[in-house]
């Protein structure tokens, strides 16, 4: 459950994938208004909630999948 500091009350579920580029293009959906590649260095430097941080090093440092 991740409580902000709106008010709002969600219960979360982050799927993280390592993945390599083989061809085609990012784009946007319907649930997103940005799509971006990002290096492991940049995302350390980023903002997220605690629960998306630990899936994304869990998926950075691991050779193995993991349900969290």
């Amino acid at each position: 459950m991740i409580a902000y500091s709106d008010g709002e009350v969600r219960r979360q579920f982050n799927v993280c994938f390592r993945a390599r580029v083989v061809g085609g293009g990012l784009t946007v959906s319907d649930e997103s208004h940005e799509a971006s590649w990002f290096t492991a260095e940049e995302i350390a430097g980023s903002d997220m909630h605690h629960t998306q941080r630990l899936c994304v090093e869990h998926a950075l440092s691991r050779d193995t999948p993991h349900a969290g």
